[in-house]
């Protein structure tokens, strides 16, 4: 279900790696193993905001997020989700979704922005993708 044109903005391919693709978005995990944080960019070209995507669409990108956000949850307990769409320095269509715990590295401010990140090692991040395919791919994931 990708458009002909798409390509993933060249800084978040610096900064993720792939996890899964969904039927509308590819599924990345940031690199920065001070928070379990993952980022869905829908497969479509040109998009800024998500009331540029199609009312199927918006529901589909939702329902998508709910389970990345399930999946998350799964294999990283937290205390809050922080969800955000905000295109300030990225503009390409993306939706974070951040597992926090109170006391973490940003707590209680945003995560964007706030200090270094940290790279995950390859083992670390390896296991946790497989984790989270794991959990993508069940299909009875509960909605958060």
């Amino acid at each position: 279900m990708s458009e002909a044109g798409f390509a993933l903005d060249p800084r978040l391919a610096a900064d993720t790696r792939p996890v899964a693709s969904l039927p509308l978005c590819d599924v990345l995990l940031m690199n920065d193993a001070r928070y379990p944080w993952l980022i869905l960019v829908p497969r479509r070209a040109g998009l800024v905001e998500i009331a540029d995507l199609r009312d199927d669409e918006q529901t589909m990108l939702w329902q998508e997020v709910n389970r990345a956000a399930a999946a998350l949850r799964a294999v990283a307990p937290c205390d809050k989700l922080n969800l955000g769409a905000l295109g300030n320095i990225v503009r390409q269509l993306h939706v974070h979704v951040v597992a926090r715990v109170e006391g973490d590295a940003a707590w209680p401010g945003p995560v964007w922005g706030n200090g270094q990140a940290v790279a995950r090692g390859d083992a670390q991040a390896r296991l946790l993708i497989a984790t989270l395919q794991q959990q993508l791919a069940t299909p009875d994931t509960p909605d958060t």
